[in-house]
């Protein structure tokens, strides 16, 4: 009877990942030779959020859509594909023109990926060789 049970967990389980498997092919085919080099947009929005650098979403690997609204057009992303800084960007109702110190507890300078921190609170870690 442990077996049994065991066993149609195991089938279960199989089940399942078929399912998963069948629902990411459908959101993600592969992507076009075409859109290899063509350049991620950012931000951009799938399933109605809006996202401001490379996501995982129905996906094994990092990847961004090449249109502002998904419309099925995207790539994998590649090192080369960090989203970009606003400048300049409100935080804390000031006005900054480059990468900032203030405020991060590491000590690492960071900027936003808006240009209004304060209300959108989107940012990412400024590169050391300025990238």
């Amino acid at each position: 009877m442990e077996v049994m049970r065991k066993l149609a967990g195991w089938v279960s389980l199989v089940l399942c990942m078929c399912g998963l498997q069948a629902e990411l092919n459908v959101h993600l085919r592969p992507p076009a030779p075409e859109y290899f080099n063509a350049p991620c947009v950012f931000p951009f929005t799938y399933d109605d959020l809006t996202y401001y650098s490379c996501i995982s979403v129905h996906s094994d690997y990092a990847w961004c859509s090449l249109d502002d609204r998904f419309q099925g057009r995207w790539r994998y992303c590649t090192a080369n594909d960090p989203p970009m800084c606003a400048f300049p960007f409100r935080f804390r109702s000031r006005l900054f023109q480059t990468c900032t110190k203030i405020g991060y507890i590491f000590n690492r300078t960071w900027c936003s990926l808006t240009g209004n921190y304060d209300a959108d609170g989107k940012w990412k870690q400024c590169s050391p060789y300025n990238l």
